[in-house]
């Protein structure tokens, strides 16, 4: 949720986050109406509890005889107790609803409007350039034994797929090489519950106009299936005080991710670009609020590190406010060139929730105390996530490394995760060479 003190204090504020959005900016009034009746009732019912207090403080010191009327108002007395608690937590009910309407208040220099709306930062490597027609990475996954799309739909549905060979074993090294440049930056690596709660899934801001896209078993085990491991690492330290002395705490969760793609009937069919399963490596970061912009921009340098290395051309983008997530208060998006689409498709993403996330789930820390000043209160952590590696990425490397023959060529950065392979040759090459 929002800061609620940022809501009463500077309502205008919050009001253009959600202009910016393109949300109806009266859910901010809503909101502070709710947050009024709700203070109101809360009050009435600990002033009446107060006075219950003291009443039964004097029925007690009361003498016999007075005792029985005293018992009889005592007993009207706590009938309103429990109309006023009851009235209180109703309107507590309806001021959390009312609160969870709005989104993150997004960061101030992030571009008004839609996915269309973006703002492009940079460019980055040369787009590659064929002297042949360049196949598209499933014509190639075929050639290459490594994407077997027919049966994936044959065991489970359309936007299913098998990686086999040495498409298995090129998702392993990338993988892999995420992994390693994570360890070297100070993650800690965390293979991470694929299954929620609901309250950790809502806590992440999953549950609200995207809940379609998220699979739900709702039977006998109300759990639901992580589209990404930033759910499981968000819910690490739920209702914790963590410990920030030492600087913020970096993880990077690898785990099998699942998406329904709803609404996204008839894009991307063809290939793995748009599917229902896959891998990803993820940061997932806790710090402070202060540090939190020069956190996010530290990710989106470890991911540009990664793309840079496996020779991909690519751009960063400043995500508009209306395709943020309503987590996130700014999103960078970091997209490759995909050949034979003549454009450049998202790989990564990179978001810094700010405080949004650690206030429905209360993760806190306590700041430093200055040389003699009271130690301060708690406050709340902020929350950012970005991707390291995922399957999609398999895209953009057979496309943009692939030879006349059908072949890629293999960056040199994953050749000693591949056994020192140079060049991945078509299935029917490589059975004649053994």
């Amino acid at each position: 949720m929002i800061d609620l003190a940022l809501l009463r204090e500077n309502p205008e504020i919050v009001r253009r986050s959600q202009a910016a959005r393109g949300n109806d900016q009266s859910t901010v009034d809503v909101a502070l109406e709710a947050d009024r009746s709700r203070r109101a009732a809360l009050a009435a019912f600990e002033e009446l509890r107060a006075e219950q207090n003291a009443f039964g403080k004097q029925v007690a010191k009361a003498p016999k005889e007075e005792k029985a009327a005293l018992v009889a108002q005592a007993k009207d007395l706590a009938d309103r107790v429990k109309q006023a608690q009851h009235a209180a937590n109703e309107a507590s009910e309806h001021a959390a609803a009312a609160l969870a309407r709005i989104e993150n208040v997004v960061i101030d220099g992030v571009p008004a409007g839609g996915e269309e709306d973006f703002v492009e930062l940079r460019r980055v490597g040369d787009v590659p350039a064929f002297d042949f027609e360049p196949r598209d990475h499933l014509e190639l996954g075929e050639l290459l034994g490594a994407i077997d799309m027919e049966r994936g739909a044959k065991v489970s549905g359309a936007r299913f797929y098998f990686l086999r060979g040495i498409g298995a074993r090129l998702e392993i090294a990338l993988m892999n090489l995420a992994l390693d440049t994570a360890l070297q930056n100070g993650f800690v690596p965390m293979i991470t519950p694929t299954l929620v709660r609901p309250e950790i899934m809502q806590g992440t801001g999953f549950l609200g106009e995207h809940a379609d896209e998220v699979y739900h078993l709702d039977k006998d085990d109300d759990l639901y299936l992580v589209g990404t491991s930033e759910v499981a690492l968000a819910g690490y330290h739920k209702d914790e005080i963590v410990d920030l002395s030492d600087g913020a705490l970096r993880y990077a969760g690898w785990s099998t991710c699942y998406r329904r793609e709803a609404g996204s009937h008839g894009k991307d069919t063809r290939g793995i670009i748009r599917v229902h399963q896959f891998n990803k490596l993820e940061m997932f970061v806790y710090t402070s609020a202060e540090d939190a912009e020069a956190e996010h921009l530290r990710l989106v340098a470890l991911q540009e590190q990664m793309l840079t290395a496996l020779g991909l051309a690519y751009r960063v983008i400043d995500v508009a406010a209306g395709d943020l997530g309503s987590s996130a208060a700014r999103k960078y998006d970091i997209e490759a060139w995909v050949p034979t689409q003549g454009a450049f498709r998202e790989l990564t993403s990179t978001s810094n929730c700010t405080t949004y996330q650690a206030r429905r789930l209360d993760v806190r820390y306590r700041p430093p105390v200055e040389e003699g000043a009271s130690a301060p209160k708690t406050q709340h952590v902020a929350t950012l996530n970005g991707t390291l590696a995922t399957t999609r990425w398999i895209v953009a490397l057979l496309e943009t490394h692939q030879q006349a023959d059908g072949s890629v060529r293999v960056p040199e950065v994953l050749r000693p995760y591949l056994g020192g392979l140079e060049v991945i040759r078509p299935l029917a090459d490589a059975q004649a060479a053994r």
